[in-house]
Formats: structure tokens, C-alpha cells, sequence
């Protein structure tokens, strides 16, 4: 998913990130809005499909909150966080279409899922998609090893 270049990102604006996106979920919540789901699933795929650099939370981060903080102590990889983005995106999508075709339960349980994944991010420091990334690359890993 994310390319050799892509640079590693700093961890405190990924939890920023997912900060930002908690409180939207939660609105989405309060409001039924099936139109504030699909912005934000816009957000998802921007970060997902083009890269974190495109990302609006994480432009926001970048250009006003970092400049206001000292370096970051350490990085991490970018490819993990653009799958969680991805994650992200088929669930927010999924809430979207719920909304917006008048499945209100499936976009409240797909919404809440989302929600409950990037408060735990934002809240401490737990990425449970960037933990899916990492299961999934020891299977495939695994998967080679036995083939070869």
C-alpha cells in the first residue's frame, strides 16, 4: 500500500488525527448525519488511497500543531497508519451508505466501530488497524516461508 518513499510519520500526529476523527464519529453519532459520515469518509480515503500527506488531519497537524512542539522523539512507519486508514474508510463507508439509504442500524454499528477504533488511538496510543497490518504481514510471511 505505501510506497518506499513515503516518509515515516510522527506518532503524535497520528493519535492528533485520530483525536479529530473520534469527535467527528461521535457527532455522526449525535446526528444521524449520513453527510458528516461521508466526509469523513473522504478524510479516510484521502490518507488511504493518496497518502498521508494528503490527509486534511494530518495537514492540519502538520502545518499548525508540530510547528508549536519539539521534534519528535522517534517515527514510525507510514504503511500500518495508511491501512488503518483504509480500515477506516470501509467502515466509515459503510456508515455512510447506512445513512444515507435509511439502514440507520447499520450506519450507527458501523459508525460505533469506527469510533470505538479511533478513540482508542487517540486516547492511548493503540492503533487497531496498524495492529491488523502487522498480523497480516507475519501471515503472509509465514504463508511464503511455507511455500518456498
Amino acid at each position: 500500500m505505501a510506497t518506499p518513499a513515503e516518509p515515516p510519520v510522527d506518532p503524535r500526529g497520528v493519535r492528533f488525527a485520530a483525536g479529530v476523527t473520534t469527535v467527528v464519529l461521535a457527532l455522526v453519532l449525535l446526528s444521524g448525519s449520513g453527510w458528516l459520515a461521508a466526509a469523513q469518509t473522504v478524510v479516510f480515503a484521502l490518507g488511504a488511497f493518496f497518502g498521508l500527506r494528503f490527509a486534511p488531519y494530518s495537514v492540519l497537524y502538520r502545518l499548525v500543531v508540530a510547528p508549536r512542539l519539539n521534534p519528535p522523539a522517534e517515527k514510525e512507519e507510514a504503511a500500518p497508519v495508511r491501512f488503518s486508514q483504509l480500515v477506516g474508510f470501509v467502515f466509515a463507508l459503510v456508515g455512510t451508505i447506512g445513512y444515507l439509504t435509511g439502514l440507520t442500524v447499520l450506519g450507527i454499528v458501523a459508525t460505533a466501530l469506527a469510533l470505538a477504533a479511533a478513540l482508542l488511538n487517540a486516547a492511548v496510543g493503540f492503533c487497531l488497524g496498524c495492529e491488523m497490518y502487522a498480523l497480516i504481514q507475519r501471515l503472509r510471511t509465514r504463508n511464503q516461508g511455507a511455500t518456498a
